[in-house]
C-alpha cells in the first residue's frame, strides 16, 4: 500500500521536484564556452561565480523562523522552534540556528520520547509508532542539540518526530544531517529549517492517525560573509545510497512544494536572490564525515593556554591564533578569568550553563543557554 501511494505521488509531483525547471534555473553555455545560470526572471550569472558576495548582512533576530499564518502558533523550545500541524500530528516545520560551537556535543542522547507539553492539542505517543515499521525520525537532529541538557531532552518530544522509513532515517537523511553540521563548522553558523511535505491523502499510523510523509525537505541559509548562500533539499522517504547532490534544489522550489515562506525577515531583494539560486559549487562536498572533519581540524588546534578557576590549565583545544579558547578570551588580553569560567570537558556535564538574560525582539527572554560570564549568549 505504501508503495502504491508513493508511486501515485511520484507520478503526480515527482517531475516538479527533480526537474531543472523546478530549480528555477537552467544551465547553459555562451558562445565562448563559459557556463552560465539562466533564471525564469531573465537574469543570469556565470556558473563559476559566487553571486551573493555583494550582500552586506544585517541583523535579524530569529531569522530562521518561516512566515506563519494568523491561526498558526510558533512553539519555542531551548534549541529550536516549530509550527505544529494538528491534522497530521507532527510539525510542518522545525527551525533553529546551528553555530560551530553548538556542534560540540556535551550531552548524550536521552532516547526518552515524550509528548510535547507545549502542544495543547496533544502530540503523537509511543502507541502510534509501536509496530508501525517506521522510525521516530528527528526533524531537528538530536546531534545538533547536544550543547545543552534541555535542548537534547526537548529534541525527543514527539512534536519533533515524523514517521520515517528506517533506511531513510538511518541512511541518506542522517548523511544530510552530518553534512549540515560540517557546513556549520566550516561557515561558523547556519539557519536550518526541516520538515515533512504534508499533503492530503497521506497514509497514517497509530490511533492518532499520524501522517506518513512521502517527501521531506531541508533548507539551509549561510548568512555570513564572504560566501552568503542558501540551499534546499527534497528527498523521498526511502533509503538510498545516492550522493546528496542530486537532491539539491533551490529554496524557491521547496517553497513552491510546501507553501511555506522561508526567511521572510530578509530584505526582499536579498531573499529573492538567495532563494532562487542553486550553487552546489558554493558548498563543500568532500569534507568526509563529521568525525573526519573534526579530526582534520584537531591537527591544527592547540591546547588552550588559559587558566581555570581552580588554577589548572584549561584542557579545551582551540584554533584561535591567540591560543585561548572561547571561554578564556578575557585572559588573552591580560584580564582575570571570569568568575564563572570553569573547565568543562567536551563529554562532561556543566552546572555553569545558564539561560541567557537577553531580551528578544518580541520582548521575551532569550531561551538560549550560555556559559558566558556576562550571562548573555553570543546574539545578545
Amino acid at each position: 500500500m505504501r508503495y502504491i501511494n508513493y508511486l501515485y505521488f511520484l507520478l503526480t509531483f515527482g517531475t516538479f521536484v527533480i526537474s531543472p525547471a523546478a530549480r528555477a534555473q537552467q544551465q547553459a553555455k555562451t558562445s565562448s564556452g563559459k557556463e552560465v545560470w539562466l533564471f525564469d526572471d531573465g537574469t543570469w550569472y556565470y556558473a563559476d561565480s559566487v553571486p551573493l558576495l555583494g550582500i552586506n548582512p544585517g541583523f535579524y533576530p530569529r531569522l530562521e523562523i518561516p512566515k506563519t499564518g494568523p491561526k498558526e502558533k510558533i512553539i519555542t523550545h531551548t534549541g529550536f522552534s516549530l509550527c505544529y500541524n494538528e491534522k497530521h500530528e507532527q510539525a510542518s516545520w522545525v527551525a533553529y540556528e546551528l553555530t560551530k560551537e553548538e556542534t560540540n556535543k556535551v550531552y548524550d542522547r536521552t532516547d526518552k520520547f515524550l509528548p510535547d507539553p507545549k502542544v495543547r492539542s496533544n502530540t503523537a505517543t509511543d502507541r502510534d509508532y509501536k509496530n508501525s515499521g517506521y522510525d521516530r525520525g528527528h526533524l531537528a537532529p538530536a546531534s545538533d542539540m547536544g550543547w545543552s541538557a534541555a535542548s537534547m531532552a526537548e529534541s525527543f518530544y514527539y512534536s519533533n518526530m515524523s514517521p520515517q522509513e528506517p533506511g531513510f532515517n538511518r541512511g541518506i537523511w542522517k548523511r544530510l544531517e552530518e553534512q549540515v553540521r560540517n557546513w556549520a563548522i566550516e561557515n561558523g553558523a547556519l539557519y536550518v529549517v526541516s520538515g515533512p511535505v504534508l499533503t492530503n491523502g497521506l497514509p497514517t499510523i497509530g490511533p492518532n492517525k499520524v501522517s506518513v510523509p512521502i517527501y521531506y525537505y531541508k533548507v539551509i541559509l549561510d548568512y555570513t560573509q564572504p560566501g552568503i548562500k542558501g540551499i534546499g533539499f527534497i528527498m523521498p522517504n526511502f533509503g538510498s545510497k545516492d550522493p546528496l547532490q542530486p537532491y539539491v534544489v533551490s529554496i524557491d522550489s521547496v517553497e513552491q512544494l510546501t507553501g511555506i515562506d522561508f526567511f521572510p525577515q530578509l530584505p526582499d531583494d536579498e531573499e529573492a536572490l538567495i532563494e532562487k539560486t542553486v550553487c552546489t559549487k558554493c558548498w563543500s562536498w568532500c569534507g568526509g564525515t563529521e568525525r573526519e572533519l573534526r579530526q582534520k581540524q584537531a591537527t591544527a588546534s592547540t591546547q588552550c593556554t588559559g587558566t581555570t578557576k581552580a588554577g589548572n590549565r584549561c584542557r579545551n583545544n582551540t584554533l584561535n591564533a591567540n591560543g585561548f579558547c572561547h571561554q578564556h578570551q578575557l585572559q588573552a588580553g591580560g584580564g582575570a578569568a571570569p568568575a564563572t569560567d570553569t573547565y568543562r570537558a567536551p563529554t562532561q556535564k556543566s552546572s555553569s550553563t545558564v539561560q541567557c538574560s537577553g531580551t528578544t525582539k518580541s520582548g521575551n527572554r532569550c531561551r538560549r543557554m550560555t556559559t558566558s560570564a556576562s550571562g548573555r549568549c553570543y546574539q545578545h
